[in-house]
């Protein structure tokens, strides 16, 4: 076994890492950035290291430098997470290179052919996996679209080869929105993953989202962990997670356990790994009715394989009773798997809830800010996965999650029942965050019933209900929509000996917390609308990155019209015009890294 680990990522999942590494007697090494100073995962290691300034570009992407603190530092063995260089095949082959230090993940060889989509598909067919009808080689231009809209019918999928969680990825209805579609697909496959090559497949309307979990030592074996189902998705990105499926019965389910375990042996993949598929929701409704057996048509399609640990490895390591992650280390070691497919069983129901800062009732804008109070839930079938405490702040330079919350059970009903108690004591002020999303959905009928599709959530769930959710459950003081602190308050007071918590309006600002660096600017959602008008300027609403600049001096706008994309908390913003005029000038360009309150664009 190894004897010094760096992990090089942040938060929950770089804690998450150290504490499998340290049951296995192994010294932890961190590595943080400018920003995550203060971080969780910096006081949980044995040692720590700066790797630069707060942008991810200059501190956890930077490959060299991770490379170098290692050998500093002595660590025989590197883990990337997930995220950041998790599934960049360039950095597991430099570290595979370098002398004295082991990738733990996948060789590089099998992500570089399981991490572009194309050579994936290729690899799942040859594996005899069904996929979904589309290319097997990148598109290079719209026209070339165009034609396989018309081979395969509307809509289509157009999707950057290192994409994934709906990055990258734009939906095309018609022959009109091909070519707009195909520009922001390769901008963002190059901003994102640094690949701007793109494909197509068919798309499918209202699919369940159901992957498998995957170990494989360097032994020869290979055993799957059971499915999860990550149907439950706002905008390509999944919010709650959970296993087994309640969508598919013992047929259908050991079949997708097989095809995923014989699609790795064929990429000659090692280590733990997701294999993602799409089951049309008839075929996934018909066997929850009927609980299995035959079923016209093909059953399921490959999607992708995510070629490293996922954020939701959780719920499959509670019905299983195996460390996912302790295997990762271990089969990086050499050593082989120690049970056999037969030997994994599926025991009682598991549901694992993302903890954001973000607000439900705005689009799920990300509301960066401090924790003011933040008391987690504990006690029976409750695991928390995090790295933060009270009076941390939840930045603006990555993600939005604030911690994972895991609730067990006997089964789907035991389990979704407890989630409400865990809920209803998840006890977090001074940021809006998910958790009234959560509790709306334990009173869903369709999720209830799990009957939802990938498509529920931007289809059904209606704007009115997410508001009154944050109204009942939400935070009764946090930063605003618009960077200002809420009015808000909540104090304690005691009547003949008896404890209230009385909400009060319009309270002063002593008897509210203290906002964290002034307040806090939300942020709009993936392909949303960001506006921020100051006088003749259009300024930053967040911290973030510019991806493309739209207009240039001396060009008429009109309001609402697109000036930029900046991307923020790992989703990509348009900022728009809030009143028509000329462009004066353009202070920004392409990378170019702004802050909150940042003039964009000036007109005249």
């Amino acid at each position: 076994m190894f004897e010094k680990v760096l992990v090089a990522n942040r938060g929950e999942i770089a804690v998450r890492v150290m504490a499998a590494a340290e049951e296995l007697g192994c010294e932890t090494v961190a590595v943080y950035s400018d920003a995550d100073r203060n971080g969780g995962h910096v006081d949980y290691a044995d040692e720590a290291y700066n790797v630069g300034p707060a942008p991810a570009s200059e501190s956890y992407l930077d490959q060299e430098e991770i490379i170098d603190v290692a050998q500093r530092a002595g660590a025989d063995a590197i883990h990337p997470g997930y995220g950041f260089l998790a599934e960049n095949a360039d950095f597991a082959r430099r570290v595979e290179e370098t002398d004295a230090i082991t990738w733990v993940g996948p060789p590089s060889d099998a992500m570089e052919t399981l991490g572009e989509k194309t050579k994936a598909r290729s690899v799942m067919q040859a594996a005899g996996v069904p996929v979904v009808p589309g290319t097997t080689e990148p598109v290079d231009d719209a026209d070339e679209v165009r034609a396989l809209g018309d081979e395969f019918g509307y809509p289509i999928a157009i999707k950057a080869e290192g994409g994934g969680g709906g990055r990258g990825m734009k939906i095309v209805r018609s022959e009109a929105e091909v070519d707009d579609a195909l520009e922001s697909a390769k901008r963002e496959g190059e901003a994102y993953f640094g690949n701007d090559s793109v494909y197509v497949e068919k798309y499918l309307e209202a699919p369940k989202h159901i992957e498998v979990q995957v170990l494989a030592d360097n032994h020869g074996n290979v055993r799957h962990l059971g499915e999860r189902d990550c149907s439950l998705q706002r905008r390509h990105q999944k919010v709650i997670e959970e296993a087994p499926s309640p969508a598919l019965g013992d047929e259908l389910r050991a079949e997708i356990g097989e095809a995923a375990r014989q699609g790795v042996r064929e990429a000659g993949y090692t280590n733990a790994g997701t294999v993602e598929f799409l089951v049309e929701d008839s075929v996934a409704s018909e066997t929850q009715r009927e609980g299995g057996g035959e079923t016209a048509g093909p059953e399921f399609y490959f999607m992708e394989v995510n070629t490293r640990i996922q954020v939701e490895h959780t719920v499959s390591e509670e019905v299983t009773g195996i460390d996912i992650v302790r295997w990762q280390l271990r089969v990086a070691a050499g050593e082989e798997l120690t049970f056999a497919q037969d030997d994994v069983e599926i025991d009682g129901h598991a549901v694992e809830y993302r903890i954001n800062a973000e607000n439900p009732a705005t689009d799920f804008t990300p509301t960066p800010g401090q924790l003011t109070t933040y008391r987690p839930p504990t006690s029976i079938g409750i695991r928390l996965d995090h790295a933060v405490a009270q009076g941390d702040k939840i930045g603006g330079d990555y993600d939005s999650m604030i911690g994972k919350l895991i609730v067990s059970g006997e089964d789907r009903a035991h389990c979704l029942e407890r989630s409400k108690r865990a809920l209803e004591h998840f006890d977090v002020e001074g940021v809006h965050t998910t958790i009234p999303f959560h509790r709306l959905m334990l009173d869903d009928e369709v999720f209830v019933g799990g009957a939802h599709t990938t498509k529920y959530l931007d289809r059904e769930l209606e704007d009115d209900a997410l508001e009154a959710a944050v109204d009942r459950w939400g935070p009764t003081e946090a930063t605003g929509g618009d960077g200002a602190e809420a009015t808000t308050a909540e104090v304690a007071v005691e009547v003949d000996g008896k404890r209230f918590d009385v909400v009060i309006e319009n309270a002063s600002a002593r008897m509210t917390a203290e906002p964290a660096d002034g307040g806090s600017a939300s942020g709009s959602a993936t392909d949303g609308a960001a506006e921020v008008a100051t006088a003749d300027a259009i300024t930053a609403e967040m911290q973030g990155t510019i991806l493309s600049v739209a207009v240039e001096e001396g060009d008429e706008v009109a309001a609402g019209d697109v000036v930029c994309v900046l991307e923020a908390m790992k989703m990509e913003n348009d900022v728009v015009a809030g009143r028509g005029g000329t462009v004066e000038s353009v202070p920004i360009a392409d990378g170019d890294s702004v802050d909150m309150g940042d003039t964009l664009v000036r007109l005249e």
